[in-house]
């Protein structure tokens, strides 16, 4: 089952449309918060159906009650850095004020000079994960969707800390719909891709991964209590600006494809002097 969250209330992607349902749940994080899965929604009522090109999808999980990330999470990105591989996954917390409606315009603040991309997959937790071993935790999960986890490369320099180069405001794009966990035929091996301005730039699978999701889970639900709604980014693979020494600028589109989800697709928007700073034309969100 796909769901997404519109203006209009929740629904599922039925045929290329979107099955608004007759429920008073607002978005995915509510029903998680109450139910501790979707399951329900798969026998919700249909009040009426529109073609998906003429809804106005928001944030899928409203504002998150926490957002997780770790990082150097994928072999290729370890080795595209020349980095030895973790013994210990790299986790942060970031704001959860950061996140942004799929389609949103992420202004960059000024003082960050080197803006960089992440394309994630992102894990929703259903129910409770709290001293979880590594085979509790797909059980839990409620479903996947996309994440651009941006990162101001030049702030997590200067300062040493995840949470201050990527709790910008827009700087965590989820969505733009949810698939839920039983659906991946694989779940070891969930591909994630993403594109600049058309470029393919980052593809790889959850296969990649140096602590795959149930290890990771496991691992962090030793230390904290993952609740209903909580956001794991489970890391980004080789290819982000970073690598290729290419930062995000004014008018770039970016684009993650996560198996199943519909692609999350971001524009930057950089409010400086117009003549200083390349502008490239963009395509209509598909």
């Amino acid at each position: 089952m796909r769901v997404v969250t519109t203006d209009a209330g929740l629904g599922r992607l039925e045929d290329g449309a979107v099955a608004l349902l007759d429920t008073a749940f607002p978005h995915v994080g509510a029903v998680l918060e109450q139910e501790g899965s979707l399951r329900c929604l798969a026998s919700c009522a249909v009040r009426r159906r529109i073609p998906l090109e003429e809804a106005t999808l928001v944030a899928p999980l409203g504002r998150p009650r926490a957002v997780w990330g770790v990082g150097l999470n994928y072999v290729s990105k370890a080795a595209r850095t020349g980095r030895g591989l973790p013994e210990q996954p790299i986790l942060y917390l970031a704001a959860s004020s950061g996140v942004t409606a799929p389609g949103a315009r992420v202004v960059i603040p000024q003082s960050a000079t080197e803006p960089d991309y992440e394309g994630e997959i992102a894990v929703i937790v259903g129910r409770r994960l709290y001293r979880a071993t590594e085979s509790e935790v797909w059980p839990a999960i409620a479903g996947v969707t996309a994440a651009n986890d941006m990162t101001a490369r030049d702030i997590m320099r200067a300062t040493g800390t995840p949470a201050l180069a990527k709790s910008h405001p827009g700087f965590t794009p989820l969505g733009p719909s949810v698939r839920t966990a039983e659906d991946f035929a694989d779940r070891d091996a969930i591909r994630v891709r993403t594109r600049v301005n058309g470029e393919l730039v980052q593809d790889d699978t959850s296969a990649g991964m140096i602590f795959p999701v149930p290890d990771l889970l496991s691992r962090l639900s030793w230390f904290t209590a993952l609740e209903p709604g909580d956001i794991v980014l489970t890391g980004t693979p080789a290819g982000t600006g970073q690598d290729r020494a290419c930062f995000l600028a004014d008018g770039d589109e970016v684009r993650v494809e996560v198996d199943g989800v519909l692609p999350l697709v971001t524009r930057i928007v950089r409010p400086t002097d117009a003549s200083q700073h390349d502008h490239r034309p963009t395509e209509p969100v598909s």
